[in-house]
């Protein structure tokens, strides 16, 4: 009757496996760390710079732990936070030698000092938040006016376009503020133009004021339009940002937006401010302009003259230097997509990219006056370019794709579409609040946070083993079987950890203990029913069942809700809280039958069970003791 088949126990044994294994590398802590990374878009960190730094490191008599390589940085163990502080200040003196044009990255880390063997299986511990782990926390306002502005700007250049395009003649096309204002002086032209805007452009509101004999046309942008830039020019922030933040290494970066104009940026392990202003602040602009082919822009690029009026010098990322116009002729807003591929007819590596409309109309005008010259793309950061590729036009190109090839490996493809994606913000942005948690103030977090869950968790033991005796002693496995289970799934999920996160913690053992109270106290009620020890088991088990499921469903929407709706901390409270619910009903239930079974179900003649002090009623109505 109370016995489990062998395949039961075999997932019970799984599942405390996993969960032992995948929880363990919570416990090993974090060692300091210093972490190399690229300063620039256009750096990249190789072999070469590793080398540099265990120079550096050697010069300076400090032996590291270890030193390892990813694609995008250099990560250095060392023993101490004291040899930590050090090992920055002589890598910085060694890879930064102009501090106002830093080509790396260095700063101050935690890394997991999690065993290898855990690693290779992919145990890694949870991620902490900002409370727990410290770090600093803005708030940045994006200026949606200068969103509109530019999009007015952009609709500047669009209509003289097509009123060029189209043989229109005006008297002249300026911008006012976000309002676009045409003079026309020919009526006709007037009627044409009316049908070209209303036609070409249907997010702009027209009106029309007399002017002696000519006639202004005011467009501004209508109220629907201006909505959707200003939420474009948010996301497009929002995801430059990430773009950025990620390619310089920072660990689990926190960006999302708060309100209409506002965007809410934590950068967790990250102690220096100013450094941190300088990650958010490294978002690249890209243009592309013409490379000056003339007999003085050939004798500047060799270092034999000056630089012809009307051009700029660049350095390409060999460091070879290259001159080209100043004009612009297309920027990163005309840019839709970057990604790495082919040619198709040699198949070199290339990029591959995806232009607007109004890039593409420019660029096919370009491509076709300019067959056989090179066009350079250039990559500017702080106000400083860098030309990223400079290909030969080979024909006219029009349909608003473009491929960038010629001697370039798979690796520098796909670098290249990387910078290119990365593109230039879409409205500027200021902070309005910033906040720095500190690595003590964290670990004090993570102590108060650990004890509320270990002084709650001892507390409902004790009781649990006094009032339901070896019951309670199962009962009470279980909720550590709980605790190791949730604990191991945040971890596998690499979820991040936060204050509110612990209190759900907290929360879920309390509730899960509850399912172990209704089975014992519906045991309880089987045998002053006068059931027979493994009767009673098998129908308290049985019988609570539905009534478990029904709790735990109820509170599993309210915790669905919660995540749905919330946001932030309400949203880390959520996921923890749902998952304590689902692991609850597996441990109380499943597992903690399954110990039960283990212990009294191979009794066949069971005279009593160890679940405290049961009473009956007789049939006088006197309370007496069970036997």
């Amino acid at each position: 009757m109370n016995r489990y088949p062998l395949w039961k126990y075999v997932i019970i044994a799984v599942a405390l496996l996993i969960g032992v294994i995948y929880t363990l590398p919570n416990f090993f802590g974090e060692d300091p760390a210093v972490q190399v990374s690229a300063g620039k878009a256009t750096v990249r960190v190789e072999a070469a710079t590793q080398a540099r730094v265990e120079q550096a490191l050697a010069q300076a008599g400090i032996q590291p732990r270890s030193i390892a390589r990813d694609a995008n940085s250099i990560k250095v163990r060392l023993d101490s936070a004291d040899v930590q502080l050090k090992a920055k200040d002589a890598i910085q003196r060694a890879l930064v030698p102009d501090p106002t044009d830093p080509p790396y990255v260095v700063a101050l880390n935690l890394l997991s000092a999690t065993p290898n063997w855990l690693a290779a299986l992919r145990a890694q511990p949870m991620y902490l938040g900002l409370d727990l782990r410290g770090g600093v926390h803005f708030m940045l306002q994006v200026d949606m006016q200068a969103a509109l502005t530019k999009k007015a700007e952009s609709f500047t250049g669009d209509l003289r376009t097509i009123l060029r395009e189209k043989n229109i003649r005006h008297a002249g096309i300026t911008r006012n503020g976000q309002t676009v204002e045409v003079r026309f002086r020919d009526p006709a032209a007037l009627q044409s133009a009316r049908t070209v805007l209303a036609d070409q452009f249907p997010d702009l509101l027209l009106a029309e004021v007399a002017e002696g004999e000519a006639t202004l046309v005011r467009a501004t942008i209508k109220q629907e339009a201006a909505r959707l830039v200003q939420d474009q020019a948010l996301k497009q922030n929002m995801v430059t940002l990430h773009n950025r933040i990620n390619e310089l290494g920072v660990a689990e970066p926190v960006i999302q937006q708060q309100g209409l104009d506002r965007i809410v940026v934590q950068l967790p392990g990250v102690q220096d401010t100013a450094k941190a202003k300088d990650i958010l602040g490294r978002t690249a602009t890209l243009e592309v302009r013409m490379v000056d082919e003339s007999a003085e822009g050939r004798s500047a690029e060799l270092g034999a003259g000056p630089v012809p009026f009307g051009s700029e010098r660049f350095l390409e990322r060999d460091g070879r230097p290259i001159i080209v116009k100043k004009q612009v002729v297309l920027t990163g807003e005309n840019l839709t997509d970057a990604q790495a591929g082919f040619d198709s007819q040699t198949q070199e590596a290339a990029v591959h990219l995806t232009l607007d409309a109004k890039g593409s109309r420019i660029f096919r005008d370009i491509t076709r006056e300019n067959i056989g010259k090179r066009m350079a793309i250039i990559l500017f950061e702080k106000g400083k370019g860098e030309v990223v590729t400079a290909p030969v036009i080979r024909s006219e190109i029009g349909g608003g794709r473009v491929q960038i090839s010629g001697q370039m490996t798979t690796v520098e493809a796909n670098d290249t579409a990387l910078l290119l994606r990365a593109g230039s913000l879409a409205a500027p942005m200021e902070i309005i609040e910033e906040m720095t948690i500190g690595p003590s103030l964290g670990a004090e977090n993570i102590a108060k946070g650990f004890h509320s869950v270990a002084w709650g968790f001892a507390a409902i033991c004790a009781f649990m083993i006094i009032y339901y005796n070896l019951f309670g002693v199962f009962s009470s496995i279980a909720l550590a079987f709980n605790l190791l289970l949730l604990v191991a799934v945040l971890s596998m999920l690499q979820a991040t950890l936060t204050l509110p996160g612990m209190a759900a913690m907290a929360l879920a053992l309390g509730m899960a203990i509850d399912s172990n109270v209704l089975i014992n106290e519906r045991i309880r009620e089987e045998l002053r029913a006068g059931a027979s020890p493994q009767g009673a088991i098998h129908a308290g088990y049985d019988r609570a069942w539905a009534t478990i499921l029904d709790s735990n469903v109820t509170t599993l929407i309210a915790g669905v809700a919660l995540l749905a709706f919330g946001s932030g901390p309400v949203r880390g409270f959520a996921v923890v809280h749902c998952l304590g619910i689902l692991t609850s009903m597996f441990s109380a239930v499943f597992f903690s039958r399954g110990l039960v079974n283990l212990w009294y179900g191979r009794k066949k003649k069971l005279k009593s069970v160890s679940i405290g002090t049961v009473w009956r009623a007789d049939a006088d109505g006197a309370i007496t003791k069970a036997e």
